[in-house]
């Protein structure tokens, strides 16, 4: 490939990475693949999927493979909602852990018409007064984000968690650059809201990745039990080209032509 054709590359990723980041959504189909870490080990991976709509139904999947030593865990989340003005309402929510220790199954059936919610977690069923506001566990991360993308100052959240309703509230901490193996992003800094400090959650999310989980990290009594880092994502509308993918593309482009300049040389 010539110089040329180089430069002409290596600015078309860029182009199309600033079109794919311009154009989308919390909502827009999506891949994000993150390493899980128990403090300096690392444990495993962790994928979210977000298929495309048929109309304004959606399929957000989360898988996991984790193990350490003799231990292992692997959980499969599927969660089925639609959009109704900016807001989005679950139908359909169920989860599957095998690994070490007991497996068990997760179900939740949001039956709106008959203004109930049915449960099942292992081998204990519930039912709950249907509310339009209630989340399941795995689509109120994109209902957080859509809500960071419209500006939203109240960030509390009531879901249907392992057979009972729990509410979650979020702070925003501030501004802060996040720099991973992944590259380097300017982030807004979140925290679980909770009563005792012996148990801190902080995640942080990139605006200009629709608020794209960057990075989380949990501690107990003041000691990291997990870091969870972004590795790679891709919006299905063109792949986005991470920084650290693009720089040596550039750097070959601009780099002298020694080998043509020789031959032009001696002709």
């Amino acid at each position: 490939m010539s110089k040329k054709s180089r430069i002409l590359f290596a600015v078309s990723l860029l182009l199309t990475s600033h079109v794919a980041l311009s154009d989308t959504t919390p909502l827009t189909p999506h891949t994000a693949e993150y390493q899980v870490n128990y403090g300096s080990i690392e444990l495993g991976r962790a994928r979210y999927i977000l298929a495309a709509a048929g109309g304004n139904a959606f399929k957000y999947r989360f898988d996991s493979d984790v193990s350490l030593l003799i231990l292992s865990d692997q959980r499969h989340i599927r969660s089925e909602f639609t959009l109704e003005d900016k807001q989005l309402i679950p139908m359909r929510y169920s989860v599957e852990r095998t690994g070490t220790g007991p497996n068990f199954r997760e179900q939740i059936a949001f039956a709106k018409g008959q203004n109930v919610v049915h449960s099942r977690y292992k081998d204990e069923r519930a039912k709950f007064p249907y509310d339009a506001e209630l989340f399941d566990p795995l689509m109120v991360q994109l209902q957080f984000r859509l809500d960071m993308a419209a500006n939203k100052e109240e960030l509390h959240y009531t879901m249907v968690k392992e057979g009972e309703i729990d509410d979650y509230g979020f702070k925003i901490v501030g501004k802060e650059r996040v720099n991973i193996d992944s590259g380097s992003y300017q982030t807004l800094k979140f925290e679980v809201v909770r009563d005792s400090t012996k148990r801190q959650t902080f995640f942080w999310m990139s605006p200009k990745l629709s608020y794209l989980p960057i990075r989380l990290t949990h501690f107990e009594k003041g000691s990291k039990q997990l870091d969870i880092q972004l590795l790679n994502y891709k919006f299905e509308q063109d792949t986005v080209v991470l920084p650290q993918v693009i720089a040596p593309v550039l750097a070959d482009a601009i780099k002298p032509e020694a080998t043509e300049s020789s031959n032009a040389t001696e002709q």
